[in-house]
C-alpha cells in the first residue's frame, strides 16, 4: 500500500468532483484509509490523517472517531505533531465531553515547557474549551506564566480577557442578542427584581425613574423580544410609586401596542390598560378611538377586553359618542358578546344619562337591537322608568307603537309596549307627541296589533300575559270597542296556559260580576316620585275619597261595591273600608300590568282580620276566600 494523499491532494480531489455522490465516495474511500493507518499505528503519517480529517469536518463529515489520535498528537515531543494535535482537540473536543480531560497532564506539561511556541499552544487550547475542573488544576502554571518576560506568550495569554472585557463593555452583545434586543430575558428579570424592590419605597422608585424612561423610549418595538421588555417596563411602572409622566409614557407605550397587527399584544394591551384606568383616567382617555377601533377586530378576546375598557371610560362627557359606537357593536357582535354589551349599555345609561328622554331612547333602541339577549330585569327597569316620565308619554308610546306594528320578534320590546298601550293607548288616539309625526290611529288598529301579538307563535306566555292584561286596561278607553275586548278575553280563559287562563277568568269575572267597579280596578298605574325623606309616593296625594274616579255617581257608592266584592267579615266592626293607591300596598310582586285587586284595600289593618301579602295574579275568588277566612 502505498502512501496517503497529502491534504492539499485530498482538498483537490474533492473539488473536482461534479456530484455530491461523488464527493461522498471520495470522502468515504479516504475516512477508511484514515481508519486504517489509526488500527495500524502509524505514527509517521497520524497528523496528516488528523489534518485531513479536520478538513473533513470542516465539510460537514464526522470526524469524532480522531479524537484519541489528536490526544497522541498532543503527548508527541514533536511541535509539528503538538501544533496538528492542539488544532484538532479546540475543533473535535469541547469542555461537554469527558475525553477533553485527558489532555490536562499534557498541557500542564506544555505549559511548563522551555518553548514559548508549546507554551502558546497550551494556552489557546485552554482558552477554546478549558472546564471549570482543567482551569483549577492549571491555574497555578498560568499564574506563574504571566511573569513571564516572553511577549508571545503574553499575547497568548490575554485575548480571551481581551474578548470578555469588549463584550461587558460593549451595549450590544451578539451571543445574546434576540432580533436586535441585547438579552431580554435578563431585562425582563432584572425589570421583574426592580418591580418587587422599588413596591414601597420612593426612594428607590426615584433612583429608578430614569433608568425606566430609558428602556422605554429606547427599546424596539419591531419584534416581539422588545414588546416583552417593555411590557415588563409598564409593569414596573405601574406597580411602583412612578412619576406622573413615567405612568403617561407607560400608558402611550401601550397605545402602541393597540396598533400592533398581532392579536396577542392588543389583547395584553387592553388588559394593562384596564388596570390603569381608575388612576390614570385621563392618559388612557387619549386612546380611547384606538380602543374603540378595537371592537371592530374579528377576534372575540380582543372585542371582549375591548368592551370592558370601553364601558370603562364611559362618563359624562363622553356618554352619548360611546353609546352611538357601544349601539353600532352590538347591531354586529358575536352572539356570545351580546348580552355582555347590553348589560354594559343598560348600566352605563342608568349612571350617566344627560335626560330622561334619551335613557328611554337608549334603552329601546338597544331592546330592538339585543333582542332576547337583555337582562332578564330590563323590562321592569325601562317600565318603571316610562312610568316616571309623564311628559314623555305620547311619545314614548307612539315610538313602541311604530316597532310592534313593524317587526314584534323583540320579545322585550314587544312586553314594553304592550304595557305601554295598556296604559297610555288613548294617547296614541289624541295624537299629541309633538316630538314625533302624528299618527292617525284608530282604536281597532291598535287592538289589532295587540291581538296579532296574542296571536303570533313567536311570543312567549310572558308576552301573551303583558299584551292580554294592556287589552283588558284599554276596555275603560276604548269605549266602542268593549264587546270585542271582552270576547279577545273570554277566548284564553280555556288557553293551555295556566297563568294566561288565570288571568282570563279573573277578567272575565271582572265583566261578568262587578263590571260597575272595572274603571276603578283597570285605572293607570301612579306616577311614582320622591319626597323630601326619600320614599316612594304616588303622583299625587290624594284623599281616599278624592281618589275615586269622577265617574262614579258619589262616595259612598263605591265604598259599597268594594265591601260587596271583598265580603269582608261579619265581625268587623269597621263598615267601611276606604280604598288608596295602589304604590302604599305591601305587595310581592310588583306587576306592570295586572288590575291589582290589592289596590281596593286599606293599608290601615282592619280589627279582627289579619295582614296579608297577595300577590296580584291570585284569582279572584280566592281572594276573597282568603280574606274572608281569616
Amino acid at each position: 500500500m502505498g502512501p496517503p494523499l497529502k491534504v492539499h491532494e485530498l482538498i483537490r480531489a474533492i473539488r473536482s468532483v461534479k456530484t455530491q455522490n461523488e464527493e461522498r465516495e471520495v470522502i468515504q474511500r479516504e475516512c477508511a484509509d484514515i481508519r486504517s493507518s489509526f488500527r495500524d499505528e502509524d505514527t509517521l503519517y497520524r497528523g496528516r490523517s488528523v489534518a485531513k480529517l479536520l478538513y473533513m469536518h470542516m465539510l460537514g463529515y464526522p470526524a469524532h472517531f480522531g479524537q484519541m489520535e489528536c490526544l497522541k498528537l498532543i503527548a508527541s515531543p514533536r511541535y509539528t505533531d503538538k501544533r496538528i494535535g492542539y488544532l484538532g482537540a479546540m475543533m473535535l473536543l469541547d469542555e461537554r465531553q469527558d475525553a477533553h480531560l485527558l489532555i490536562t497532564n499534557s498541557m500542564k506539561r506544555d505549559l511548563e515547557h522551555n518553548s514559548p511556541l508549546i507554551q502558546g499552544l497550551a494556552l489557546c487550547t485552554l482558552a477554546c474549551l478549558g472546564s471549570t475542573e482543567m482551569c483549577r488544576d492549571l491555574a497555578g502554571e498560568v499564574e506563574r506564566l504571566l511573569r513571564t518576560s516572553s511577549s508571545h506568550v503574553k499575547k497568548k495569554l490575554f485575548p480571551l480577557l481581551l474578548q470578555k472585557l469588549r463584550q461587558i463593555m460593549s451595549e450590544y452583545s451578539p451571543e445574546h442578542a434576540v432580533s436586535g434586543v441585547t438579552d431580554p430575558f435578563l431585562q425582563v428579570r432584572l425589570l421583574r427584581l426592580m418591580r418587587i424592590l422599588g413596591q414601597n419605597d420612593e426612594s428607590i422608585c426615584d433612583a429608578m425613574g430614569d433608568l425606566l424612561a430609558q428602556v422605554s423610549t429606547c427599546t424596539e418595538t419591531q419584534s416581539n423580544a422588545g414588546n416583552a421588555v417593555l411590557y415588563e417596563t409598564v409593569l414596573t411602572i405601574v406597580d411602583t410609586k412612578s412619576a406622573s409622566g413615567l405612568r403617561v409614557l407607560a400608558v402611550n407605550i401601550l397605545g402602541r401596542f393597540l396598533l400592533s397587527n398581532d392579536k396577542n399584544i392588543r389583547y395584553v394591551a387592553l388588559t394593562s390598560l384596564q388596570r390603569l384606568v381608575q388612576t390614570d383616567n385621563a392618559a388612557v382617555q387619549r386612546h380611547r378611538a384606538t380602543i374603540v377601533e378595537c371592537l371592530r377586530q374579528t377576534d372575540t378576546s380582543v372585542n371582549r377586553k375591548a368592551l370592558e375598557l370601553c364601558f370603562a371610560l364611559v362618563n359624562e362627557a363622553n356618554i352619548r359618542v360611546m353609546m352611538k359606537e357601544l349601539q353600532r357593536f352590538l347591531q354586529t357582535c358575536q352572539p356570545e358578546l351580546r348580552e355582555q354589551c347590553a348589560s354594559g349599555i343598560f348600566l352605563s345609561a342608568e349612571r350617566f344619562s344627560p335626560s330622561k328622554r334619551w335613557h328611554i331612547d337608549t334603552i329601546m333602541e338597544t331592546l330592538i337591537t339585543a333582542g332576547e339577549s337583555v337582562r332578564d330585569d330590563a323590562v321592569s327597569h325601562l317600565i318603571h322608568l316610562i312610568r316616571g316620565a309623564s311628559e314623555l308619554h305620547a311619545y314614548i308610546v307612539q315610538k313602541l307603537y311604530k316597532a310592534v306594528r313593524e317587526d314584534i320578534g323583540q320579545q322585550p320590546l314587544v312586553q314594553v309596549a304592550s304595557w305601554c298601550i295598556g296604559e297610555y293607548g288613548e294617547l296614541l288616539l289624541l295624537g299629541s307627541c309633538e316630538e314625533e309625526e302624528p299618527l292617525q290611529v284608530t282604536e281597532d288598529e291598535v287592538l289589532d296589533v295587540l291581538e296579532g301579538i296574542l296571536q303570533s307563535h313567536i311570543s312567549t306566555p310572558s308576552t301573551r300575559a303583558y299584551t292580554l292584561t294592556a287589552i283588558m286596561k284599554l276596555s275603560t278607553r276604548f269605549k266602542q270597542n268593549v264587546d270585542r275586548i271582552r270576547r279577545v278575553v273570554s277566548i284564553y280563559g280555556s288557553c293551555h296556559d295556566v297563568e294566561l287562563q288565570q288571568r282570563a277568568v279573573e277578567y272575565n269575572a271582572l265583566f261578568k260580576k262587578y263590571d260597575h267597579m272595572r274603571a276603578a280596578i283597570l285605572e293607570k298605574m301612579p306616577v311614582e316620585e320622591k319626597s323630601a325623606a326619600g320614599d316612594i309616593l304616588g303622583e299625587e296625594r290624594r284623599t281616599p275619597v278624592e281618589s275615586l274616579p269622577q265617574s262614579q255617581p258619589s262616595s259612598v257608592q263605591t265604598l259599597s261595591q268594594v265591601t260587596d266584592l271583598l265580603g269582608l267579615l261579619e265581625e268587623s266592626p269597621v263598615n267601611v273600608i276606604t280604598p288608596v293607591p295602589a304604590a302604599d300596598l305591601n305587595v310581592t310582586q310588583n306587576l306592570p300590568n295586572g288590575g291589582s285587586l290589592l289596590d281596593l284595600l286599606d293599608e290601615t289593618p282592619v280589627p279582627g282580620m289579619k295582614r296579608i301579602s297577595i300577590c296580584t295574579t291570585y284569582p279572584i275568588i280566592e281572594l276573597i276566600h282568603i280574606t274572608a277566612g281569616v
